[in-house]
């Protein structure tokens, strides 16, 4: 397996690492959407987030959560978008499960995770969705 995460994790590929812990290992992106655009991985190669155990996936946002914090007061952000694509329909390019934290800024002319798809008539039934993804 050829993996680009993979092999920036065993230093192959160089990165601008911010973190690092048993579990996750961060670093700035490469084409960063802001200043201080960082990304969180696992060490464990995961393809999709859905593919993960229930516990690595809690390790890795509790890593996520932590970084949250330390780049919006290094870069001041107003704010962040903090999430994952996952597949490829949901425009995952990289096969290995990655978080983007991006840093936001009042008047930055970004738009909120609304506005990265709008499917016409997704409201339509919410009551049938509802009663498909409720837990008993």
């Amino acid at each position: 397996m050829d993996c680009l995460f993979c092999n920036i994790i065993k230093g192959e590929i160089p990165s601008y690492k911010v973190y690092e812990d048993e579990v996750a290992y961060a670093f700035l992106d490469i084409n960063p959407c802001a200043r201080g655009h960082t990304v969180v991985v696992p060490k464990t190669h995961y393809e999709n987030f859905t593919d993960m155990p229930s516990e690595e996936a809690g390790a890795l946002f509790a890593t996520v959560r932590m970084l949250a914090k330390m780049v919006e007061d290094a870069v001041s952000a107003d704010g962040l978008n903090i999430g994952l694509n996952n597949k490829p329909a949901a425009g995952q390019v990289v096969s290995h499960v990655h978080v983007h934290i991006i840093p936001r800024f009042e008047g930055d002319g970004g738009g909120s995770m609304h506005s990265i798809v709008s499917v016409n008539g997704a409201a339509d039934d919410l009551e049938e969705m509802a009663e498909l993804l409720v837990m008993e």
